[in-house]
């Protein structure tokens, strides 16, 4: 959960470069005019941002600070194709609250969205946590895990290896 909240702050980043970017080259001058382009090209970004990370390595910024790193069930190397499903799949833990709100009406009234958003994580949060390998469903949906990987301590120069007799 601490890596999810930390992504997030990464991603604030990554979605004003592309607003900065988007803007000018839409000609876009007032926030509400072009924005489900914006909210398109965002979820694009954002896309490539995961799915980048998630095929190079395994691990976004955000997980390479807690250890974590993505994996396919065999412990192998994520395809392209895997990230793309899980990416899209993670919204799990946001569109159903958005769907909710939009389809009761709710959609100017931000207690409502924040109520059904809180909602709709503890939901994913209690999947997870009744999973028996402690998964969350769109990592059982796209046959994907996150594991923990401590990296490998540095040696010293000179020093003489852990376990070694002599």
């Amino acid at each position: 959960m601490a890596a999810f909240l930390y992504e997030g702050v990464l991603l604030f980043g990554v979605v004003v470069l592309t607003a900065l970017i988007y803007s000018p080259l839409t000609n876009q001058r007032h926030a509400l005019k072009g924005q489900h382009g914006l909210q398109a090209a965002c979820f694009v970004v954002i896309g490539l941002y995961f799915i980048w990370f998630w095929c190079r390595g395994g691990q976004t910024l955000a997980q390479k600070t807690w250890h974590l790193r993505l994996v396919d069930l065999n412990g192998a190397p994520v395809s392209p194709m895997r990230a793309v499903m899980r990416y899209l799949l993670a919204w799990l833990w946001f569109l159903p609250a958005l769907l909710t709100t939009g389809v009761m009406g709710w959609t100017h009234s931000a207690g409502a969205i924040w109520t059904a958003l809180l909602g709709n994580i503890l939901a994913c949060l209690l999947i997870a946590r009744l999973h028996p390998r402690r998964q969350f469903l769109h990592d059982v949906l796209a046959g994907t895990q996150i594991i923990t990987q401590r990296p490998v301590p540095k040696q010293k120069p000179g020093a003489t290896p852990v376990g070694d007799p002599s």
